[in-house]
């Protein structure tokens, strides 16, 4: 039982009274943690030391670029592999979101601080436990999905330029459909693509019950229209537009709304897609 407590208040950062708490009701580690979590900061924050800014300091001189203020790339990949996460993963989008990175592979000190401080980690043992939350969150929650989702597109574009290398958009968009599909946060909408019918008594779209959506495949079918139309960059409208079209379309694209105001690209798409359905291509 000792170990397991350690363990619990390495990750959390708790009292070895809520350790103890949490472990009595839910015996494994990692359940333990979860329910820690979604306790409501209001029932906890009394009891619990908050992050060590002096901590947060030291782990950002460790991996600072030496001859430069911040975190770049090479740090990153330090920090990544301390981690042990992938630098390409899908959970790193959020990190970036939650600690204000200026760039891609980039962190301040004021961002680093504050969002690790934020989401209540000063250790890389924390900070682990803290990346499986927002990989959850990411994957399930609609509106942080959305929040990530266009965050993405703000942080990743190059200085002084208006739209994203299509490389770069496919790439992104192979990291976030497929997670926020499996999660739950791309769950599919009964509204028409470009409508505003089928809205529930607070204005928003409903979730469709028996029709089916944007299926896995049709990400890989949008990563081949896009090469094969030789695209060359992506608009922030096109980006935007594409999740609301990603969630609402219905799988067999009957629904699309051709006189709507929908991107010129994905009314392309949209056809290319009913041909092969059509078997025409």
């Amino acid at each position: 039982m000792d170990e397991k407590i350690q363990q619990f208040m390495s990750i959390t950062g708790s009292t070895t009274k809520e350790a103890k708490r949490f472990l009595s009701e839910y015996k494994r580690v990692d359940i333990a943690v979860d329910a820690f979590y979604n306790e409501p900061v209001q029932a906890r924050q009394t009891s619990l030391p908050q992050p060590s800014t002096s901590k947060l300091g030291a782990l950002f001189d460790k991996y600072k670029d030496p001859d430069g203020e911040d975190i770049s790339i090479d740090g990153t990949i330090q920090w990544c592999a301390d981690l042990k996460v992938d630098p390409e993963d899908v959970v790193l989008l959020a990190i970036a979101y939650e600690l204000k990175s200026p760039r891609m592979g980039e962190w301040t000190r004021k961002g680093w601080v504050d969002g690790w401080k934020s989401l209540g980690a000063d250790n890389i043992t924390a900070m682990t436990s803290a990346l499986v939350r927002l990989r959850d969150k990411l994957g399930s929650d609609s509106e942080y999905f959305q929040q990530i989702y266009n965050y993405t597109f703000e942080f990743s574009r190059a200085p002084g330029q208006r739209s994203l290398p299509v490389d770069m958009a496919l790439g992104f968009w192979n990291l976030l459909i497929p997670h926020g599909l499996q999660g739950g946060a791309l769950s599919h909408l009964t509204r028409s693509p470009g409508s505003d019918e089928e809205e529930d008594e607070d204005g928003d779209a409903m979730m469709g019950v028996d029709e089916a959506g944007w299926r896995e495949e049709y990400t890989d079918w949008w990563n081949q229209f896009l090469t094969e139309k030789n695209t060359k960059a992506v608009s922030k409208d096109t980006w935007q537009m594409f999740l609301e079209f990603v969630r609402t379309i219905d799988a067999n694209f009957e629904k699309y709304d051709m006189e709507a105001a929908w991107p010129s690209t994905i009314d392309d798409f949209v056809q290319y897609a009913k041909d092969r359905l059509a078997g025409k291509s």
